[in-house]
């Protein structure tokens, strides 16, 4: 069940911010952050209990209960809701590029992540990113979590693997995952920059 309900929800919160990150940015991003928090508080969970990730009633409750969280505040304060997308983005892309590399020590690709994660959102509080800028980041990081959707709907993944090296493994061993990462990104990129296009308004908005 856990599989099912992750994988769909990865699925719907990378698609809304592959395709249309830009366009629709303050309802993408209360959606994305609702996902993030979902995953964290369930991950939080899972690393405090040694249990398995959503094995537990607490770890559904906590992670609903951060969702709304962060989902409420990224609707309501545009600029941390930026903020915070940037830095999901940047621990979503560090975690990839980790992976990408062939490392399976999941304490370094979580570090990496979270490094790359702050330097993303300082550079956003500290200058205001053209627009192309964020479209390429939300298409990459929205296809790395579509991509693992589909991992974990296809059983490549589990939710229980979540937290062991193996999981990098299974990923650089099927060199397709990477080829769906890569056209799922640059359909993303496509589809947002001719959104864009069509509307003065966003191009303002950055």
């Amino acid at each position: 069940m856990a599989n099912v309900v992750i994988g769909i929800l990865a699925l719907l919160a990378g698609a809304l911010f592959c395709f249309w990150g830009v366009a629709a940015m303050r309802f993408v991003i209360a959606v994305w952050g609702a996902f993030v928090g979902f995953n964290l508080g369930a991950g939080i969970v899972a690393a405090l209990t040694s249990g398995g990730y959503l094995s537990t009633v607490l770890g559904w409750v906590v992670g609903v209960v951060v969702a709304l969280a962060f989902a409420l505040i990224a609707y309501l304060y545009y600029v941390v809701a930026v903020t915070l997308a940037m830095a999901s983005i940047g621990f979503a892309l560090g975690t990839a590029l980790m992976v990408a590399m062939g490392v399976d020590w999941n304490w370094l690709i979580i570090l990496v992540g979270v490094v790359l994660g702050v330097v993303l959102a300082w550079i956003t509080l500290a200058a205001r990113l053209p627009t192309i800028l964020l479209i390429v980041l939300s298409a990459f990081a929205g296809s790395t979590v579509m991509v693992g959707g589909l991992m974990v709907l296809g059983d490549v993944v589990r939710t229980s693997e979540f937290t062991r090296s193996d999981v990098t493994a299974r990923i650089s061993d099927h060199w397709y995952w990477w080829v769906i990462y890569v056209v799922l990104a640059v359909v993303g990129i496509v589809t947002q920059t001719q959104l864009v296009n069509k509307n003065e308004n966003l191009r303002e908005q950055w």
